[in-house]
């Protein structure tokens, strides 16, 4: 079974759970939404959860509160950032607790990832092929979201936010979990040359065995190849500390399953945006 379970549901948003984090701590919910089950029209029917997308703006947050009343949480927790493709991390406090839930206008600005150790934020970011990459520190509460597309991934995302986790909460490399959610898969995704040149760098600095460094990188005859930034990125969380057995990482290709998630190159970037999600409830 994948690490992140579908859940069926007639009505309700469609949800793929990070399942075995919420067995171990029940106050725990992440995940990430399908696109399905929400009320957009048009090329984002119908779970659109972005809203710089061009999308009706009202259809986008009724589909976030859908999400938040799915696993039972108050809209007023969902917090965002802005997303530039860059690796800055952001530290939410209960202060910027909301952010960005219902308008572009007060979203976090210049973040690509996200953390806090505050309880009952709801943490969320944006995708429609990036690779979602999920961070839970136990023994401080501490939790994280980064949103690694290709320049992210270049730059380290997941690096960044493993050494910002570390300095803000104490959080120990070989103690926190982490995950990788749906994301575009090296099936379906196909880059040329400036991509390769930035990849095989990253490939470079992690002394990649030749072994996964076939499973990162396969080249075209065309000068072009596919890559597989679910791998990348887990090797750097390796990299960075984190053991191997406390990495999750999902089957699921967006580029694959246009039948449940959007996916902006194979729908030439007319589609809506899935969210990945992770907050922890004091009760």
């Amino acid at each position: 079974m994948d690490e992140f379970r579908e859940v069926h549901s007639a009505k309700g948003p469609s949800l793929f759970l990070l399942s075995e984090w919420g067995k171990d701590n029940p106050d725990l919910t992440a995940g990430f939404t399908g696109r399905n089950g929400g009320v957009s029209g048009g090329q984002w029917q119908s779970l659109n959860v972005g809203l710089h997308v061009g999308d009706n703006a009202a259809d986008v947050v009724a589909n976030r509160q859908r999400l938040t009343d799915a696993i039972d949480w108050p809209f007023e927790a969902w917090t965002c950032g802005e997303q530039v493709h860059g690796n800055k991390v952001y530290k939410v406090t209960s202060a910027d607790k909301g952010k960005g839930k219902m308008s572009l206008h007060d979203v976090i600005p210049d973040c690509d990832a996200i953390m806090t150790n505050e309880p009952n934020v709801l943490l969320t970011s944006f995708y429609a092929d990036c690779v979602p990459l999920y961070f839970y520190d136990p023994e401080h509460g501490a939790i994280a979201l980064a949103h690694a597309g290709w320049r992210g991934t270049v730059q380290r995302i997941a690096e960044e936010t493993i050494l910002a986790m570390e300095k803000a909460y104490g959080s120990r490399p070989e103690a926190v979990k982490a995950a990788i959610g749906p994301a575009i898969d090296s099936c379906c995704y196909e880059v040329d040359g400036v991509v390769i040149d930035q990849v095989e760098k990253v490939m470079a600095f992690l002394e990649l065995s030749s072994e996964t460094a076939d499973i990162v990188l396969k080249k075209s005859d065309n000068g072009k190849a596919y890559i597989n930034l679910k791998e990348i990125n887990r090797q750097i969380m390796i990299k960075a500390g984190i053991l191997p057995i406390h990495i999750e990482i999902t089957k699921w290709c967006t580029g694959c399953r246009r039948d449940l998630f959007f996916s902006h190159r194979m729908e030439n970037g007319l589609t809506g945006r899935m969210a990945s999600w992770i907050g922890i409830r004091e009760r």
